[in-house]
């Protein structure tokens, strides 16, 4: 995109406050409006005849453009309703869309995309929600917190969002299994694999590495707490296992490094703070998540890393 263009993009939106779902669907909707009429806009043309509403606004016209730019999050039925504000900002936007097409700036797909992505990093801002089901075992209900943020990951490369919620769970489970061991959290961003850390967690002689990629480095890492005299332990995803178990081989360590599958772990371990009761695992994984989210906001810069019930 044309920097001149994204500049005033970036200003209107942040002129008018463009911040939340109804708004962020007015200037969408409204663009694909120009998208098949010739600019310039009637910008009284857009609202209805009683003066209060946006025509054509609904959140189903909004979740039908985000669905073709393949975003599977969808906004409610609310999002389409009319604030007060709306029909002034739908005037606004088409003024602000006459004046690119008269500075011969207005390129309508590139303007529509730019928009959807603003609504991807508004679905970004959202906490994780985790869907207690008694019908559904720990291990799954955790497996959905990390295809979430994977799914998050995908919309926003660059980001570590499934690393960081594994390596904080981990956090919370300790913290809640050992509550008299003093546990030494990290943000992720300082991660033990590329920092000079021995380890994410270090209890005793143990060193936990949590991990959705174990990597050479990561194993010449456990290689080297081996040397010092340490038992290092993986924490992976199940189809990472194998990868690290034939990189443990390379450097001539397997059977020296704990690899485990870390949602089995967590649930292993959460079953047994539940004492296998029932009535206890919805308290144990309530008492996870707050723990979880006290961590968060106390080593992580971004609040969308939370998690709520």
């Amino acid at each position: 995109m044309n920097k001149n263009l994204e500049s005033k993009l970036t200003q209107f939106r942040d002129d008018k406050q463009i911040v939340n779902v109804g708004a962020l669907g007015t200037v969408l909707v409204i663009t694909r409006k120009a998208k098949k009429v010739v600019l310039p806009l009637d910008p009284d043309a857009l609202i209805t005849g009683g003066g209060g509403q946006v025509s054509g606004l609904s959140g189903s016209a909004i979740n039908k453009i985000l669905h073709e730019h393949r975003i599977s999050n969808s906004v409610g039925t609310e999002s389409g309703r009319t604030s007060r504000g709306t029909p002034n900002l739908a005037r606004a936007y088409a003024e602000f869309l006459n004046e690119l097409n008269r500075q011969g700036l207005v390129k309508l797909d590139e303007i529509e995309a730019w928009w959807v992505a603003r609504f991807v990093d508004y679905f970004n801002t959202e906490p994780f929600k985790l869907n207690y089901d008694q019908g559904k075992t720990l291990g799954a209900m955790l497996r959905n917190l990390l295809d979430q943020a994977i799914e998050r990951q995908r919309k926003s490369p660059g980001k570590t969002y499934v690393g960081a919620v594994l390596q904080h769970l981990v956090g919370a489970k300790l913290e809640l299994a050992l509550p008299e061991v003093k546990i030494t959290h990290n943000g992720f961003s300082v991660a033990d694999a590329v920092s000079d850390r021995s380890g994410d967690f270090v209890i005793d002689d143990a060193i936990i590495h949590c991990t959705t990629a174990p990597t050479e480095a990561l194993l010449q890492k456990c290689k080297a707490n081996l040397q010092s005299g340490k038992r290092p332990i993986i924490l992976t995803i199940s189809k990472m296992i194998g990868a690290a178990e034939g990189a443990a081989e390379s450097l001539s360590i397997d059977g020296r490094v704990e690899i485990m599958d870390a949602l089995q772990f967590l649930a292993a371990n959460l079953y047994e703070m539940s004492l296998f009761k029932a009535a206890q695992r919805k308290i144990t994984i309530e008492k996870l998540v707050e723990k979880y989210n006290e961590i968060v906001s106390k080593h992580e810069s971004a609040p969308s890393l939370q998690i709520e019930m």
